[in-house]
């Protein structure tokens, strides 16, 4: 669990006014990475003894999981009972982005449970998209979601998450000033920090690029696909006739395009499967969950620099959920099947 005794880390940074960004833990020499609001909320981490925090950690992403499969159960319009919902969970668990997540002790799960819940709830319902906003302000990927909402016409969630973000923002400068203007003004711009660009654990379009062309730093290479994907995704998602679709798009766009998505990243995994087996596009949902569950990308040369090293067949193998991303993109999932509701209906049968 590194990545539980990096957000310790950052807990006890704030709680002893020490340099947030100025330390390394384990051998792996992991330094903080989110912005000042999150350690904030990493204080409490400081309170357990390393063995009760490392239990919580693995309990609470269980509980999470659970969570993640009735909502997206709910993003499906699917009926979830209670044994069900228990054997769903325990198969996700064996996910390779959700078993890495509970292995790492890492916070995916949160930030999926908390955007997939916000963006589920029902229209008009108070506050929606405070806790986009707050996953935001956590870590800034989810962000995406927030032009999703302006595209999708959403203007006052969108206005509601924007506000949240900035909440963060203005927390996080007023407890931490030093810290923030280190993280605003430079810190966020040093993606190295969070790891190589090219190793086979980021499947970002980034690591995919860099990995086919044997280049650690691929520049414009990556830069210029990456924009194009980010504009293609938005105006994709903004063209889903189903919110399902669009929210998926987005979530998929948000990785391929994020300098760094390591595979743990990638537990929209769980809500693209319940949505493919809502539809009755079982092949493409057991295709699916085959992919996610295979672990092709440890099973490559990957030992010191041999990522870069690797022949174009094991480039398939290397980079399994980017290149699924794509297909995803470029296949133009819009839910607009006239089979949807008979496809629910049945899907209801089978799943009682």
């Amino acid at each position: 669990m590194a990545d539980v005794l990096v957000y310790r880390a950052e807990g006890a940074a704030v709680a002893n006014g020490t340099d947030l960004y100025g330390f390394t833990v384990t051998r792996w020499r992991l330094p903080a990475t989110y912005p000042p609001f999150a350690a904030l909320l990493f204080v409490p981490t400081t309170w357990l003894p390393l063995g009760a925090l490392e239990l919580a950690f693995a309990a609470g992403n269980v509980v999470l999981l659970a969570a993640l499969v009735r909502l997206s159960c709910r993003l499906a319009d699917l009926p979830l009972r209670f044994p069900a919902g228990c054997a769903a969970t325990a198969l996700a668990l064996w996910l390779e982005p959700v078993f890495q997540t509970v292995l790492f002790g890492q916070i995916n799960l949160a930030l999926a449970v908390l955007v997939l819940w916000d963006l589920t709830r029902p229209a008009g319902a108070r506050g929606r998209g405070i806790a986009l906003g707050i996953a935001a302000g956590v870590k800034l990927t989810p962000a995406l979601f927030i032009a999703y909402l302006l595209l999708r016409g959403r203007r006052r969630e969108a206005a509601t998450a924007a506000s949240a973000f900035a909440g963060t923002v203005l927390l996080g400068a007023l407890v931490l000033p030093a810290a923030s203007v280190d993280f605003w003004t430079r810190r966020l711009y040093e993606t190295g920090r969070v790891g190589k660009a090219w190793i086979v654990d980021n499947q970002s379009l980034q690591g995919t690029i860099a990995r086919a062309l044997g280049e650690p730093s691929p520049g414009p290479a990556w830069a210029l696909p990456a924009a194009v994907v980010a504009c293609g995704g938005l105006w994709l998602a903004r063209r889903a006739h189903r919110d399902r679709w669009g929210i998926l798009i987005t979530a998929t766009t948000a990785l391929l395009v994020c300098p760094i998505s390591w595979s743990h990243h990638w537990v929209w995994c769980v809500p693209l499967i319940a949505v493919l087996y809502a539809e009755r596009r079982l092949r493409t949902a057991v295709a699916v969950t085959v992919l996610f569950t295979a672990r092709t990308l440890w099973l490559v040369p990957h030992a010191g620099d041999l990522d870069l090293r690797l022949p174009w067949w094991q480039q398939l193998l290397a980079s399994p959920y980017a290149l699924a991303g794509l297909a995803l993109l470029a296949s133009r999932p819009t839910g607009s099947q006239p089979s949807v509701s008979a496809a629910s209906n049945s899907s209801a049968s089978m799943i009682r």
